[in-house]
């Protein structure tokens, strides 16, 4: 019972730590935040057991539901014939780049500078610089120049205002009624 006391009191401590600094959150865990770095959920979970081997570069975004997986944990049912079997290794992200909702980076990946990776990839091998990729196993499916142009031409014109107003514009444009006590828009 003093056990699940402790865990409790662990989880709630992450948590209020996690939304007050989640940069320093991160960073209090071992990961190597080189800029700054924009979390979208953030709790010890996504790092794995070894955030240590987790670097991140410059103008990220990590939403929610992102997993950085250090290591091989099928090692574990091989022990028993390779008692020493052990595979790890560090995952880099560099200078700008965007990981969408539920994207799960595997051990020994480095994604480059300017990348945006689709919401539920898996990323199983090195993305270079100026990619979007996207998919399990994920692979790059166009340059982020293409990816921009291909934005430019649908934009909204909106993303420079303040949250509430650009929720307006967007409510406006899509025809959806204000509700009363919705709650924060565009958040």
């Amino acid at each position: 019972m003093l056990g699940v006391l402790r865990g409790v009191r662990v989880a709630l401590r992450d948590r209020l730590a996690a939304a007050r600094d989640p940069e320093g959150f991160a960073r209090s865990l071992g990961v190597d935040l080189r800029g700054r770095v924009r979390f979208y959920g953030i709790d010890r979970a996504m790092f794995g057991s070894e955030p240590w081997l987790v670097s991140l570069g410059d103008n990220v975004y990590v939403t929610a539901g992102v997993q950085f997986i250090t290591h091989d944990g099928g090692t574990l049912i091989l022990r028993k014939e390779v008692p020493d079997l052990e595979w790890t290794a560090p995952i880099r992200v560099g200078d700008d780049v965007y990981l969408g909702v539920r994207t799960t980076i595997l051990a020994g990946v480095t994604i480059g500078n300017r990348c945006v990776i689709g919401a539920g990839s898996v990323v199983t091998r090195d993305i270079p610089d100026n990619s979007v990729a996207a998919g399990v196993p994920a692979r790059v499916i166009r340059t982020v120049d293409d990816y921009l142009e291909r934005l430019r031409a649908r934009s909204l014109g909106c993303g420079h205002l303040p949250a509430a107003e650009k929720a307006a514009v967007i409510r406006r444009i899509y025809g959806v009624p204000e509700q009363a006590g919705a709650g924060r828009a565009g958040v």
